[in-house]
């Protein structure tokens, strides 16, 4: 490399830097994902502790559950966006003390109602976090090599902080209240706030242009719009009423506004150019698949650990800790994986991977079976890790530098959504499956076969008030239809899975990389073909 191409690389790095250790960097935005990835899983062991206590219904649970990747979901490109205008590491220090103050804001919520502003303003402060965590570190790591080594550390953490949220929220759950849940956010904020004023850099997108304020709130209620339809839809209302349909149709009407506003404009809030190159398309495609397939199984995994097998929210979390640490191997690995796979088979092979594990998955029944559950979430979080890492890498790289902000925020934003929509659209499948099952157990009166109707948790507690011979059958035909519509809901999970394969198939054959410092770029078929030919 000559001295003048060093020279610039090294004017770039101090740049993206700005006297930094990259790697140091990295280790500080990994506590930052620390901290919204555990809040995104500790929620899920606390469940029926929540239904226990404080009695919400199950529309009230699913906002519970859904509102903070409802709400995150909706903000992400406002917040990312904002981050390329004003600063990315600004907003992410702003949504650190929005995230403390939040967190304790629903440790200490009395009724399902503030429980769900505060989750609300959890999503609100993980939209400011996660876009402005991608960006910055697309920034610091101009080298693909490098980067996607630090992608692949950042997803393992990430995989930690799932792993983590749920063993932490048993512990504390064994020990204390459910809030306290919550308040395990607040220590990570006391310590992410002081290291990222310290040590991250600042950065920003190129400045041109005005920031479009009203592409940013239209795609931010277009998103929420979408997402409260589906997530409506999931709680079993009637897709035909009003407060279904609106939602939607106001919501898809907004996005579609959006794009037309962004292909008008000099200086669009995203630049949409980015969806005409397959490799950004199909990584964003990837993400939303196996998130969608993904996270609904794992709400009713938790479900079915505690309520079929009757484990501890302890042993529930001990449980999971190898579909977490499969994810972590898989995401140290990604990088030597990427290199000598490609894209397309790493992504396609981690989908078939994971759709493998969940059909093994749908051997589960009404007995606890330790080994089978431990060979299916290892090859689930293997898989689906390996999935993620080859996606969000490739749909990183091919993004332009100074709109890094933008295309974190549109990753971000398929993951929550995806994740969002996966709850909705399995939990009616789930519902779906479950709820016929129980509309004639002997014995039991019509009105507590519709209440009990509603989840497993309340049909134990109906049958509790029953007791005797009714109290025993409806609790016996409960488990047995969760178990049934948990094998439905498996079996619709793989197939959305296959999907994502085929879907993989359009991504490069390899990883093209150039120079250190140069500009990324993905090759073309005829180019890919020719490379391999000389080498």
């Amino acid at each position: 490399m000559s001295g003048t191409t060093t020279a610039a690389v090294g004017l770039r790095r101090r740049a993206a830097g700005a006297g930094a250790n990259r790697w140091v960097v990295l280790l500080v935005l990994c506590v930052s994902l620390l901290l919204v990835a555990v809040d995104a899983t500790v929620l899920h062991v606390a469940v029926p502790a929540v239904t226990e206590d404080i009695r919400p219904g199950a529309i009230e649970l699913l906002w519970i559950v859904d509102t903070y990747p409802l709400v995150c979901a909706a903000l992400l490109i406002l917040f990312g966006t904002l981050g390329d205008r004003v600063g990315r590491r600004r907003i992410l220090l702003l949504g650190y003390a929005l995230f403390g103050v939040a967190s304790a804001l629903a440790a200490f919520a009395p009724d399902a109602q503030v429980l769900i502003v505060a989750r609300a303003l959890l999503g609100v402060g993980g939209a400011m976090i996660m876009p402005a965590t991608l960006s910055i570190l697309r920034q610091v790591f101009p080298d693909r090599r490098e980067r996607a080594l630090a992608i692949g550390i950042w997803s393992a953490v990430a995989a930690v902080g799932a792993a983590v949220g749920p063993l932490l929220g048993g512990f504390l759950l064994e020990h204390f209240w459910w809030g306290s849940v919550f308040l395990v956010n607040i220590p990570l904020m006391l310590v992410s706030l002081p290291m990222g004023w310290l040590l991250l850099p600042e950065s920003k997108g190129d400045g041109k242009g005005p920031w479009d304020v009203v592409g940013a709130l239209m795609a931010a209620v277009g998103l929420f719009g979408v997402v409260l339809g589906v997530k409506r839809l999931g709680g079993g209302e009637d897709m035909t009423g009003p407060f279904t349909v609106l939602p939607l149709l106001v919501g898809a009407v907004l996005l579609a506004l959006f794009v037309r506003r962004q292909r008008r404009r000099a200086y669009p809030l995203v630049d949409l150019t980015m969806f005409a190159r397959p490799a950004f398309s199909t990584s964003v495609g990837c993400i939303v698949l196996a998130m969608l397939a993904l996270v609904g199984l794992e709400l009713i995994a938790a479900q079915y650990l505690q309520l079929v097998l009757g484990l501890s929210p302890l042993q529930t979390g001990l449980r999971l800790l190898p579909l977490t640490v499969a994810a972590m191997a898989a995401g140290l690995f990604g990088a030597r994986m990427l290199r000598r796979f490609g894209p397309r088979r790493m992504v396609a092979f981690g989908f078939c991977l994971t759709a493998g594990a969940v059909v093994l998955l749908t051997a589960m029944g009404r007995e606890d079976n330790a080994a089978l559950m431990l060979s299916g979430f290892v090859l689930l979080g293997f898989g689906l890790e390996t999935t993620l890492f080859g996606a969000y890498e490739s749909m990183l790289s091919e993004a332009p530098q100074e709109q890094a902000g933008g295309a974190a925020a549109i990753g971000e934003t398929s993951y929550q959504l995806g994740a969002g929509i996966g709850i909705a659209l399995l939990g009616s499948v789930m519902n779906a499956a479950y709820t016929p099952g129980l509309s004639s157990v002997p014995g039991v009166p019509a009105s507590a076969s519709a209440a009990a109707g509603h989840s497993l948790g309340e049909a134990y507690l109906v049958a509790g008030r029953l007791g005797g011979e009714a109290g025993a059958a409806l609790r016996s035909a409960a488990r047995d239809c969760f178990v049934h519509g948990l094998h439905v809901t498996l079996l619709v999970s793989a197939g959305l899975l296959l999907l994502g394969a085929v879907m993989a198939l359009r991504l490069p054959r390899v990883m093209h990389c150039e120079p250190e410092g140069g500009k990324v770029e993905v090759p073309a078929p005829r180019e890919v073909a020719e490379s391999r030919v000389s080498a």
